[in-house]
Parts: structure tokens; sequence; C-alpha cells
């Protein structure tokens, strides 16, 4: 090794044997050398293959024309193998993306695909959507620096005081512009006890929260006790980050702005409806398109509804029916459906069937493209036309024949969202689609005269029927009916005076009577099934009848009926179950189930179920805020209690204010 006077010289510089070491390598070559040197001349090779490849399209269009010949050789590829493990090229505005093959997570990904051609992946091709940039976009804050008081209301209008400015933008879809804005996060209400017991709610989200994070992050739920991550059979073995979507507008509707942020990420950046398994369409529907939409309506972020598209166009295979009632089960990579085997003879459910309305009308309004609207208008079509026995909807269907299976009726699992709907889709749409209306009309005016009964208690109650035979039993599933009757009660006047009274009488009676199922227990939280016979009233028999899995449906009820009748009662319900979670659900690792609600040293089930924190808590939590947050004239809930915005609401942000 030479030393000069500027240091150590470089290899080319050495001195080998009196020889410069420049002209040495000229004579011989280490083998490493002769490696690099081959490496050079095969890269040379394969550039210029590449170029002469894409040769035609470049001798005949511009630069444009040659992208796209470059994703079309890409997408060839993608169809042939596995990608061939190489990256999609970057592309700016004129990307076109494949339905089936690949995702991407930037904000631009999904954008509005108006006029394409949707059908073509009814035959099972690759939809390939145009990618549109945005006329209309405003800065936004991505994470919000104001607390839960920062929220300043100047005149009508809502605005912030942001005393500090997060250098972390994103571009969002502004709403419509309005006198007077909803609120959506704040709204306290003036009572020092409801601010009180609100804030213990919203730590009780916070803690399971946290937990999720702490031990089960991006997996779909959290086993609290055993502090592992737990996936339920309606997710087949996809790890999907259920929890994650499923509570992201509980978390910022509760100010939880840095929690949201979190989840939001993982959204952007993890979240891939490439699952290659069964999953239940139903629950797809009301978990992770609920919780996308009402993020886009709530913060106007595109990667919400941007993911939301891309979750739409992989279910739509599931309608691909003799009659396009859709199957339970599909594979969002391939587009495979089925029905459950012991669903009546293959049959699809009422209630998973006509409970896709809310949310697949909101992406035709907020994509421009009609085709999500038509595939669940046709199935409402279907139902409405269908001879129903005694003015009631079975709860089977069979999609290639459009017969109804055996008749089982139900207000409770298998029927129950089918209706609210019902109900919902026509204030959902600014109370223009009169034929919603009319059909939950009738269809309550048959529950009414078929299905509700007294007990000898006193207690109202609605029991199932099969064909003729009335079980004498109600599940916790259908206590969301309370809630149901009185919000169809509210708006009865115009129609019929005498139904909205009875329809208000049902709404107090069954609330009422899912409090007694709550009260009559140990640990005063209610069983999954109770029946009504005399001197053994709104209890559970059987053993199998007695679980509570931080099941929603009761507060629900409660929350709706504080809405419209201010019955403090209701509040002071809600109380109850707040601290009954705590003291018999609360573990060191999150919140759990319950095996016997009627045993205060219960087995807990071990699982924090997704949907404590998009329906559960969110339900306590409003009940115990002022009306202005999340009002009922600006908001329709969906079965998972994702929050739609009503035709009118400013932040509907519907394709033709984009």
């Amino acid at each position: 090794m030479t030393i000069t006077t500027t240091g150590i010289l470089p290899s080319y510089q050495r001195i080998v044997n009196g020889v410069p070491g420049q002209l040495f390598l000229r004579r011989s070559f280490r083998p490493r050398e002769k490696y690099l040197i081959l490496l050079v001349f095969l890269t040379f090779g394969v550039v210029c293959f590449g170029a002469f490849f894409f040769l035609p399209d470049f001798r005949n269009g511009t630069g444009g024309a040659a992208v796209n010949s470059v994703y079309r050789v890409y997408q060839h590829m993608q169809k042939a193998g596995p990608e061939l493990l190489i990256p999609a090229p970057p592309h700016s505005k004129d990307n076109h993306i494949s339905g089936y093959g690949g995702h991407r997570n930037d904000l631009d990904t999904y954008h509005d695909f108006k006029g394409q051609d949707i059908h073509i992946i009814e035959d099972k091709q690759k939809l390939q959507a145009k990618i549109e940039e945005e006329n209309q976009q405003q800065k936004t804050l991505e994470k919000p620096d104001v607390g839960l008081d920062s929220q300043v209301h100047t005149g009508s209008a809502v605005t912030y005081s942001v005393h500090q400015v997060n250098e972390d933008m994103i571009e969002t879809v502004p709403p419509a512009p309005a006198e007077k804005y909803p609120v959506v996060f704040g709204g306290e209400d003036k009572d020092p006890i409801m601010r009180e017991r609100r804030n213990k709610v919203r730590e009780m989200m916070k803690y399971g929260w946290d937990n999720y994070v702490r031990y089960a992050w991006g997996k779909n739920e959290l086993r609290p006790i055993t502090k592992k991550g737990h996936s339920a059979s309606i997710f087949g073995t996809s790890m999907m980050g259920a929890t994650i979507v499923d509570g992201l507008d509980t978390l910022y509707i509760m100010g939880l702005h840095d929690e949201y942020n979190e989840g939001r990420n993982w959204i952007r950046d993890n979240l891939n409806f490439d699952i290659n398994s069964e999953i239940s369409l139903f629950e797809t529907n009301i978990r992770f398109m609920g919780s996308l939409l009402a993020c886009y309506a709530l913060t106007g972020d595109p990667m919400f509804r941007n993911k939301s598209i891309e979750l739409g166009i992989r279910m739509l295979p599931a309608f691909n029916t003799e009659t396009g009632i859709p199957h339970s089960l599909i594979n969002l990579r391939t587009g495979a459906s089925k029905n459950y085997g012991w669903a009546s003879s293959g049959c699809s459910i009422l209630s998973e069937i006509g409970t896709m309305h809310l949310e697949f009308s909101y992406l035709s309004d907020i994509t421009g493209n009609a085709t999500f609207r038509e595939k669940v208008k046709k199935v409402r079509d279907i139902l409405k036309n269908m001879e129903k026995p005694k003015g009631l909807y079975p709860n089977y269907i069979h999609p290639k024949t459009g017969k109804w299976g055996q008749h089982h009726m139900s207000l409770g699992g298998l029927g129950d969202s089918f209706y609210e709907y019902l109900l919902k889709a026509w204030i959902q749409s600014g109370k223009k689609d009169t034929e919603a209306r009319e059909m939950y009309d009738e269809a309550m005016d048959a529950i009414d005269e078929n299905m509700v009964f007294k007990s000898p208690g006193g207690l109202i109650y609605v029991s199932d029927l099969k064909y003729d035979r009335v079980d004498r039993k109600m599940g916790h599933l259908a206590c969301f009916a309370g809630g149901m009757f009185a919000l169809g009660a509210k708006t009865q006047k115009k129609y019929s005076e005498v139904r909205g009274k009875r329809h208000m009488e049902i709404a107090e009676g069954l609330t009422n009577t899912c409090h007694e199922s709550y009260d009559r227990t140990a640990t005063k939280l209610g069983p999954e099934a109770f029946h009504f016979i005399e001197g053994n009233e709104a209890r559970s028999l059987k053993s199998g009848e007695k679980y509570y899995i931080l099941r929603p449906e009761t507060f629900e009820s409660y929350f709706i009926m504080w809405r419209l009748t201010k019955d403090q009662k209701y509040r002071e319900w809600g109380w109850e179950a707040v601290q009954a979670l705590e003291k018999h659900c609360r573990v060191p690792g999150g919140f759990t189930g319950l095996h016997n609600v009627y045993s205060v040293d219960s087995q807990k089930d071990d699982v924090q179920q997704s949907y404590f924190f998009a329906e559960t808590l969110k339900y306590l939590y409003l009940l115990f805020s002022d009306d202005s947050l999340i009002s009922l004239d600006d908001w329709v809930f969906n079965s998972e209690a994702h929050i739609l915005p009503i035709r009118g609401n400013p932040y509907y942000r519907s394709h033709s204010s984009l």
C-alpha cells in the first residue's frame, strides 16, 4: 500500500511490482471483476431488449402511448403468473388497476370510475377502473390538533381553533357549502353527571383499544385474557384488522384522534382485500364497507372512498346468481361465492340480502356509478313482488328459483336488519324512497298482528314464527327493534297517526322487556335469548342461551328512545349497563364476554368483539352526549352502527358535488 500526501491511493492507482495498478488491471482481471463486467453487459442487453420490445408503440405514438403499453404488458404478466416478482411501474394520471390483481395503497389508487363497465367483472374478467384526479380538494389536518373542547361555534357554522399547524397534511374532499355543519365530535351534555358518565365510556374505549394495539394489532379481534389475536369464522382465515376498521369512526366521534390516525394509517398501508378465503358478504358489508364509507363521510379522506370502491367491486360477484339474489359467502380474490350448507337447502338469508341497501346506494352516490345501487334494488324488487305468507317475510329464499325456503319468520337473527334497512333507506334518501317506506309499514303491520305478544306478566315481546307455531321466545338480537319502532313512529303521523301511536307503544314495551332481561340476571347483563312462560319471564331456560358476548342491541334502543322521548330512565338503564360491563367484562387485557349472565363468577369467553367498539361503546357514548352530536336528523346508523349521512347533510359528499 502506497501512502501519499493525499492519503491512501485508490486501487486503480496502486503500484504492484513497480507497475501502476491501472495498467496491471488491463493485463489480468480478478474473478470478482470478471463477474462485474459480465453483469454490466447482461444489464445492457436487458435494457436493449426492453427498448426493442416496446419499440412499436414508441414509433407509433407519444410517450403516453408508450406508458400505456408498459401497463398492458404488465397486466398480461399479472395474468400469466404471480406478478413475476415485478412491481408495477410508477404511474400517475392514466393509471389502470385490475379489480382482482394486486392493490395500491396511496390516496390516488381508486378515484372516480363513472361510466366504466362493471359488468365485465360478472363475466369473471378483471375490472380496469379508470383513475381520475380530484377536481376539487382542500387541505385538512390528518390528525386534528384540537381536543374535544376546541370546537367553536361561530354563528351557525362550526369552526376550529387550531393553534398549532400540523405539517402532515392530506388532500380531502370538502363538504358541500352550508350555513350549519353537523357536529361530529365534541357535543358534551350540559349536565355534569352525564359528562362524567360519557368520559367513563370514552375511557373504556381507549382501554380496550390500547390493549388491542398492544396484543393483537392487525389481527381481526383480541383475546383479552390470553392476550393474543382472535379471528371469528365470519372472517375466514383472513387477517383484515377487523377491530381497527370497525372501531375507527367511534374513535373519531369520541375525539380520540391520535388513535384514529393510528388506525387510519394502518388501513392505508395494510388493509388488503385480495383475500383467498371465504368470508361473510353480510359481515364484510356492515363492518368493513360501512366503516370505510362512514369515515369518508366524516373526514372527506379519499383513501376511504378508494378502499370502499375496491371492496365493492370485489363483492359484486356474489350477486351473479340466476335471480340476482346474492350468496352469503364470497372469496374476495377469485369472486367465487356460495351459501351456507345449513341454510335451508342452499338458501340465502333475508337479513343478509336485505342489509346492503344503505351502503351500496351511498357507494353509487359517491362514485357516480349506478351499478351498486342497481344490484340491491333488484333484490328489493324481487322481495317486494313475492307472495308473502300473512304479509310476512320468511328468513330463507332460494337464489336460483327466487322462492321462499322454510317459513321461519323472525325479527331477531336471520331477519332483523332487513326491516331496519327498509326504514333507514327511506330516511337516508331524504324521505324520497317511498317504496322502502311502504314496504316497511306493511311489514310492521304484519309483524304486529302475528308476532308481537304480551306475556302474562305484562311484558311486550316479539316472537319467532315457525310456520304457524309461536316460539314464545325473544332473542337479544331483536332488542334493536325498540329503537326501530320508535324511529318509524317519529315520522308516522304523515301516514297514520293511529299506527304511529301503536308503534311507539311497541317500541317502549320492547325496550322495557329487554331491560328486564338484563335486570333479572346476577350480572345485570342480558342473555342471548329469553323465554316467556308464566312465572319465568324474560329469562333463559337453556344453558346455551345464557351467554353475553358484548352485544349492543339493547343499548341501541336506549339511545334512540332517549333521543326521541327524553325519558331519563333510558340514561339510567344505560349507566347500569356501563357499570355491569366494568364489573364483569373488564379484564387486565381488555373486555370479554360471559358464558353465564346468571352467575357473578361466570367463566369468560376471552373475546373482545370488534362490534364492541363499533356499536356497544358508541351507542353508550352517544346516550350521554348532547343531541347535536351525530344528530338523527343528519345521520342514519347502519346495522353495525356506522354512521352514513342523510341526503341534504353537507357531509354527504356525493359525486355530483365533487
